[in-house]
């Protein structure tokens, strides 16, 4: 599908983002920690979502975006929420369902803290924590990679390895690569992570509705605390779990993941017909 990509300068810093031009209403992909937009393009790409205006773009510090003007006010949870925000007013999504993947879906949960007016929040690889975060993964985030500072050529491999397995792509070592340094070390560091939301509550006391869908091998996410979330508005009362997939659905079993997300957004639209 032709897409258009544009440059918006944002008090953040400048971010890329990356248009298709369907009519129909918005769909926004938020990538993950290290990553960029480019992950997604197993979507984008896809003739079955060629109704929706898809919306994918780089964070602050990664891709083809700056980094960020200030970093200790745009790394954090809330500063990032605030960035997708601005950049979403930019280029006047009207609203969009909100497609987020791992840090990108924790980035989605804190905008509706901030009462984003989204049609519907789609989260996978993103575990709804509380004050404890640990509950919601499974031991140390990749070895300790996820809160590197700066990382070496092979320590870009080892991370990519560990998110995409099978299904990683040369692109993203060098998305890792080029991550800002200071992103990962602020947004992981103590006091940092204390100005997130509680999001096991916003889930759990959103209008908004919101489908979980991960994948069943998943050795980032611990799956168990997920299905125990009590999601006010969970989509079918299920959390999906595809087969075959770990961190990364959307590239592992693209066929299943898409199902899903366009009869996630075909029910959202209805909603909105009513």
């Amino acid at each position: 599908m032709h897409s258009q990509r544009q440059e918006i300068r944002t008090s953040h810093g400048i971010m890329a983002v990356e248009m298709t031009a369907g009519d129909g209403p918005d769909v926004v992909f938020i990538h993950g920690n290290s990553s960029s937009r480019q992950v997604f393009h197993r979507q984008v790409s896809n003739k079955t979502f060629k109704n929706y205006r898809l919306i994918s773009f780089d964070l602050p510090g990664h891709g083809e975006s700056s980094d960020a003007l200030e970093k200790t006010r745009t790394y954090p949870l809330p500063g990032l929420a605030e960035a997708t925000i601005e950049l979403l007013e930019h280029v006047v999504a009207n609203s969009p369902v909100l497609v987020g993947w791992s840090l990108g879906g924790h980035v989605a949960m804190e905008m509706l803290a901030q009462s984003y007016a989204a049609s519907g929040l789609f989260i996978t690889g993103a575990p709804p924590v509380g004050p404890v975060i640990a509950e919601g993964f499974r031991g140390n985030l990749m070895s300790g990679l996820a809160s590197r500072g700066r990382m070496s050529a092979e320590d870009a491999a080892a991370f990519v390895q560990s998110v995409f397995g099978a299904s990683a792509e040369p692109f993203m070592e060098r998305a890792a690569a080029r991550t800002d340094h200071e992103f990962r070390s602020t947004l992981f560091s103590a006091h940092r992570l204390d100005e997130k939301s509680n999001q096991r509550d916003i889930v759990s006391d959103t209008t908004v509705k919101t489908a979980v869908v991960n994948g069943r091998d998943d050795r980032v996410v611990n799956l168990d605390y997920v299905d125990g979330v009590p999601f006010s508005r969970l989509w079918r009362e299920t959390c999906f779990r595809i087969p075959d997939a770990g961190h990364a659905p959307f590239l592992q079993a693209p066929i299943a993941f898409n199902a899903l997300l366009s009869a996630f957004l075909a029910d959202v639209a209805w909603d909105a017909a009513l």
